[in-house]
């Protein structure tokens, strides 16, 4: 496994903090790591609340991606509340296609960071809509 995996998990851990914002809105219990191709990463957690306006952790950490003038996706990471990491939603997904329509299914996705395996943005949405 590629050393930038264990530095995106670390990034992720380091902002992952479960905490209560109010009665209606929690943060940080799932937090997620993007690498750029530029080779930058950037960081978000997820903000659940009592009605939909709460957001994954990867759209957050890609929206700050975006908001610092990048787009193109590498690599992601997402790490859940017990530690272990999983594939982005459907949302996370078609957000990361949308913005790569040409690359999407080149991104790789850290399935399971304990045994190392990874899949592409391909495989997890092998028929997506945008081709």
């Amino acid at each position: 496994m590629e050393a930038i995996w264990k530095t995106m998990y670390d990034a992720a851990k380091a902002v992952q903090k479960n905490r209560k914002i109010s009665d209606y809105v929690e943060a940080g219990g799932v937090a997620a790591a993007i690498l750029s191709e530029s080779g930058r990463i950037y960081t978000g957690v997820c903000v659940d609340t009592a009605s939909t306006l709460g957001i994954c952790a990867e759209r957050n950490a890609i929206f700050n991606m975006l908001t610092n003038g990048e787009h193109r996706i590498s690599k992601v990471l997402a790490l859940m509340p017990d530690g272990k990491t999983g594939a982005p939603c459907g949302a996370c997904r078609e957000l990361m296609v949308q913005l790569n329509p040409g690359k999407y299914r080149d991104i790789q996705i850290m399935l399971d960071y304990e045994n190392g395996t990874i899949v592409t943005l391909g495989e997890l949405t092998p028929q997506w809509w945008i081709g």
